[in-house]
């Protein structure tokens, strides 16, 4: 005689409004979903980059300009929304620079279990937090 099964719960039909919201996703589920909006970030950003190389290496005028930018702000745009794309940026690149780490060190050492997924993850966004806090408050002029 085999032992009765308890009935699992089918979702045929997922309500986007009512059962999204109340899914609670792992720790390394965030970190991947984060890692695919940094680098999309990244690539949305990338004329904001090209801008900013461009107009800090040009010249000597051009940097005046790059660096009253962040202060002084462009046109009806204020300096402190540029420092917060730069903050954006930066945490973008840290996030998915320590997530591609994880992601290497995963794929080399074939640590694929689910303790070393979720403490590895816990390490990308502890990492690429704390150095956007330090480099932020840089950006900022806090040090």
């Amino acid at each position: 005689m085999t032992p009765m099964r308890t009935a699992r719960p089918e979702f045929r039909n997922i309500n986007a409004f009512k059962d999204l919201t109340t899914y609670r996703l792992p720790v390394a589920g965030w970190v991947s979903i984060l890692h695919r909006a940094s680098g999309g970030l990244m690539f949305l950003l990338l004329p904001f980059v090209v801008w900013m190389m461009d107009t800090s290496l040009s010249s000597e005028l051009s940097y005046g300009t790059f660096t009253a930018v962040f202060t002084a702000g462009a046109g009806f745009v204020p300096g402190w929304f540029f420092k917060l794309v730069a903050l954006a940026l930066i945490w973008a690149y840290l996030h998915h620079f320590c997530a591609g780490v994880r992601h290497l060190i995963m794929d080399v050492t074939h640590k694929v279990d689910k303790a070393y997924g979720r403490s590895s993850a816990i390490v990308t966004l502890v990492v690429s937090l704390g150095l956007t806090v330090v480099l932020g408050a840089k950006l900022f002029g806090l040090y």
